[in-house]
């Protein structure tokens, strides 16, 4: 009896995580500001900042018309293996995490490389760290 009501905490605790993250398109980012959101799109643009480490995305488009920035601080920048600038960019990649207003576009920051996945060809994702 203990296992069932263990499991069933588990699998509750589960199904809640899933329904509070909502899947949106890039294009209905800004609409979804202060949410847990999964997207998917493509990385068009991207910039590493040498003094600070930082690393943008842009999804959707070319800055400044990106549909959202995807931001890597020089603090999480070496939990990714490689160069996130390059091995994301002009790929379709499906991220996880809060939307917020940067100077009025929509950003996710990316604090760890298992928010940010990268779609292949036949739908299946693959962390890059």
């Amino acid at each position: 009896m203990k296992q069932f009501i263990i499991l069933a905490f588990f699998v509750s605790a589960f199904t809640f995580t899933a329904v509070a993250q909502t899947e949106i398109s890039p294009k209905d980012a800004a609409k979804h500001i202060g949410e847990e959101v999964t997207l998917t799109g493509k990385v068009f643009g991207s910039k590493f900042f040498d003094a600070s480490k930082m690393t943008l995305l842009d999804i959707g488009g070319y800055n400044p018309h990106q549909d959202l920035t995807l931001m890597i601080s020089g603090e999480n920048r070496g939990k990714f293996k490689g160069k996130p600038e390059e091995d994301y960019k002009g790929k379709e990649v499906t991220v996880t995490g809060k939307l917020i207003d940067f100077k009025g576009k929509p950003e996710i920051v990316v604090s760890d490389p298992s928010q940010l996945k990268i779609v292949l060809a036949d739908n299946v994702m693959q962390s890059v760290h």
